[in-house]
């Protein structure tokens, strides 16, 4: 596989690569919110928010669509999620072996 092809694969782990993000991008699994809701939830300024929501659109991960002042924001792509399925899977695998570390 050419070089560029897992640049850009690198270019979408990196937008994911922020706690605020992934609460984001768990959030938006529920469906279209708008700034203000992530805003709120994330506790951030609405600059953090918007900085990172563009960091994601520009990775392809989140679109956007205007409605008079309001901007609100949605999944992409909402396979996007398997991911989070994935890092899950590690997350126990390393607890399990952790504890069976301990255990000996």
């Amino acid at each position: 596989m050419d070089i560029e092809v897992y640049k850009l694969k690198a270019q979408v782990v990196k937008a994911l690569a922020h706690p605020s993000r992934l609460l984001m991008v768990d959030a938006l699994s529920e469906g279209e919110k708008c700034v203000c809701d992530l805003q709120q939830l994330v506790g951030a300024d609405l600059s953090t928010v918007s900085k990172h929501l563009s960091v994601m659109k520009n990775a392809g991960i989140v679109t956007d669509r205007k409605e008079g002042l309001k901007v609100y924001y949605r999944l992409r792509v909402p396979c996007i999620l398997r991911f989070f399925d994935c890092v899950e899977a590690v997350l126990r695998a390393n607890s399990e072996e952790a504890e069976r570390a301990t255990r000996r």
